[in-house]
């Protein structure tokens, strides 16, 4: 695919719209054309925007996204969709399915898993736009669910969580270097829990830490992203 694949993002939450709009953003090789918090809200900008994906919430303030969904395949929509839902009901796992979801995300959402169900549907729309014809084997790849992701997506040890997590990592993406204490101002916590969360990236290798004595001759910890050698 030589262009960009134009995503929608409709999720109640505008802290967490955002968060996935980030994402995005970091991955390279998608546009994000619009952001909806409603059902008519999003509606509305899908018919004008026509996006190619959305990032779909099933919880509205007013109606769902299972009954967005609905209305794109009842108008013959040409929008794929990925429901990202906390709905844990096989009721909704089901009317997700019958409205031909390309993926179904459960929250909180790990980014190595969200990543793999955009790069995945990117790939497939790839293989589309290549092939003439079709065989089995084919047609295999393309409806076999990519459980491999969901297995290999890290677990959070006890005590991290993934909402929280994601905000801690946001906080680099703004700053070169923060203390716990800063971290902990920045996203509302205390210095204990977000020095808790900066240790749990240092321990999976994203940042790394050093100790600045400062005038009083008292040590503080500075937390940095680590560097990639290229």
């Amino acid at each position: 695919m030589s262009e960009n694949t134009r995503v929608m993002i409709i999720e109640d939450d505008i802290a967490i719209a955002e968060l996935h709009n980030r994402y995005l953003t970091q991955m390279g090789g998608f546009e994000v054309v619009g952001i909806a918090t409603s059902r008519a809200e999003a509606e509305m900008q899908i018919d004008v925007l026509k996006p190619d994906l959305a990032l779909l919430d099933v919880y509205l303030p007013d109606g769902t996204g299972l009954d967005i969904l609905q209305t794109l395949r009842g108008n013959n929509q040409g929008c794929d969709v990925i429901l990202i839902t906390a709905a844990r009901d096989v009721d909704t796992l089901q009317q997700a399915m019958r409205g031909g979801v390309v993926d179904y995300l459960l929250k909180p959402v790990m980014f190595p898993r969200l990543e793999a169900a955009l790069r995945k549907y990117q790939d497939q729309q790839q293989q589309l736009e290549d092939l003439s014809a079709l065989d089995q084997k084919v047609v295999d790849q393309m409806l076999t669910v990519n459980a491999q992701a969901e297995e290999t997506a890290p677990r959070l040890p006890k005590g991290i969580d993934a909402v929280t997590l994601d905000k801690i990592r946001a906080l680099f993406e703004q700053s070169d270097s923060l203390t716990a204490d800063d971290a902990g101002e920045k996203i509302g916590a205390s210095r204990t829990t977000a020095r808790r969360y900066l240790e749990y990236l240092i321990s999976s290798g994203e940042l790394e830490a050093d100790l600045s004595y400062g005038n009083v001759g008292r040590p503080e910890r500075w937390y940095t992203k680590k560097l990639v050698p290229k």
